[in-house]
């Protein structure tokens, strides 16, 4: 039997999502897995930053240092505004079909999206699409042999995990090069504050010890240009965009 088929793809409801990062293992899972994703872009200044899924707990450090920030959430998922002061930079599509003119972001976010979707190829040339070229993506998924993707209790039990092999070859199947790795969330899913306490030592000891197990893998992958031309051939659809966020629109279909 297809073991993908123990983990069918499954969208969380944005309140839970949001009421997850709200708890006290959500703000440490959201602190751990940030202090990843700033490793891996430690500097975005001036470029144009999108989050697809549910990534405004990993958006807010760009914010001061980007040109742009801006998060796509799915139709299946929900959408929640934010950030709670200033104009807000939400949006909701579907994420095979996202509202931005073409090679118009620089970095792009996916988290709570990969493993949800039942359309990965067509999200992933989406991507592929509104990435600039030279752009980057970073994808954040449960981790297939870790232990945060057996316990429903947060929003990484839902879906279909995958490991960092499992991830690399998607990526590589979808036109993006993966360039960097990262993994966080070694310690358990548990609400016990006193454990929680532990949550620093157990990330480093859990990268240089046990890094095949933490509760999340993280690639970061650089857009295949020379995939283009095979991108190209492919039925072009005319589309109406609508604007998202300020410096931002498509022109209406003719």
């Amino acid at each position: 039997m297809d073991r993908d088929l123990a983990y069918p793809a499954m969208w969380s409801d944005v309140v839970d999502l949001r009421d997850f990062y709200g708890s006290s293992l959500g703000q440490v899972a959201q602190r751990l897995i940030r202090r990843q994703v700033r490793q891996l872009w430690p500097d975005l200044t001036g470029m144009r930053v999108l989050g697809l899924g549910f990534a405004t707990p990993y958006l807010r450090i760009f914010l001061p240092e980007a040109e742009r920030v801006i998060a796509v959430m799915p139709a299946s998922q929900g959408v929640l505004p934010w950030p709670a002061e200033g104009p807000g930079l939400t949006a909701l599509a579907d994420e095979t079909d996202l509202p931005l003119p073409d090679r118009s972001i620089d970095r792009l976010l996916l988290v709570h999206a990969l493993e949800s979707t039942e359309q990965v190829r067509a999200m992933m040339r989406e991507a592929w699409r509104v990435l600039a070229d030279g752009g980057r993506l970073m994808v954040v998924a449960p981790n297939r042999r870790g232990i945060w993707a057996r316990m429903e209790r947060t929003p990484f039990g839902n879906g279909r995990p995958y490991t960092m092999g499992q991830l690399n070859r998607l990526l590589r199947d979808n036109m993006f090069t993966p360039v960097a790795r990262g993994s966080a969330l070694f310690l358990p899913p548990t609400p016990s504050r006193m454990l929680l306490r532990f949550a620093p030592a157990a990330e480093e000891i859990g990268r240089r010890w046990f890094e095949t197990f933490g509760g999340v893998v993280m690639v970061e992958a650089a857009k295949q240009i020379y995939a283009g031309s095979a991108l190209r051939e492919a039925k072009v659809r005319r589309r109406g965009y609508l604007p998202v966020a300020e410096g931002f629109s498509r022109v209406m279909e003719e």
